[in-house]
């Protein structure tokens, strides 16, 4: 009967030149790493891209013996392809988009259900940077962006609450959008967790 080595032991194996030990790793983590990426990018061939980088970095890494992370083998690598991916936005100028529907949210980065501790704090700076530039925002755009954001009203409970017509809502939702964008782009915000 064959027992599951753990990471730790894996990792010492591969760097004292058992390199079955390293695909083994790579066998065991790819489905979460891979499909960690993909919840981001949505695009299978970038996925596939940073998947390859992400495990050239661990291999370096560890051969280089610059890896020290005990017994955090996963989240060691979660981190390193979490930052591949916000690499890969920069180098491509390009925030995850806007949705500006009817069921819009504003970043879909912010509704992921198996969410474990690391990712939870990640969500809490994105959610407490995303608050912070909200303020930034004209009275009238944040009214209508927190309403619509925080509370889920409806552009038609909006209108009636601030008593303006269900277009000007619409319009103060676009523009606090905009100048939201503005703001990030100003202070190089990457909105991704």
């Amino acid at each position: 009967m064959k027992t599951t080595s753990s990471d730790a032991f894996l990792v010492n194996a591969y760097i004292n030149g058992n390199e079955k030990a390293l695909g083994e790793l790579i066998e065991r983590h790819k489905q979460r790493v891979y499909s960690f990426i993909y919840s981001k990018v949505t695009d299978r061939d970038v996925t596939e891209d940073i998947f390859q980088d992400t495990f050239i970095k661990v291999i370096k890494t560890l051969k280089r013996g610059a890896y020290n992370e005990e017994g955090k083998f996963l989240p060691w690598v979660m981190r390193i392809s979490h930052n591949l991916v916000i690499d890969h936005f920069r180098k491509n100028n390009r925030m995850p988009k806007f949705e500006n529907n009817g069921d819009f949210n504003i970043f879909s980065v912010l509704s992921d259900d198996d969410l474990n501790a690391e990712k939870k704090i990640i969500k809490g700076q994105v959610e407490d940077d995303l608050r912070r530039l909200i303020q930034e925002l004209p009275d009238d755009q944040k009214e209508v962006l927190i309403m619509r954001l925080y509370k889920d009203m409806s552009f038609k409970e909006i209108s009636e609450q601030t008593g303006v017509s269900i277009n000007t809502a619409l319009g103060r939702m676009r523009y606090a959008l905009i100048n939201l964008r503005k703001v990030i782009d100003k202070h190089n915000i990457v909105l991704v967790n």
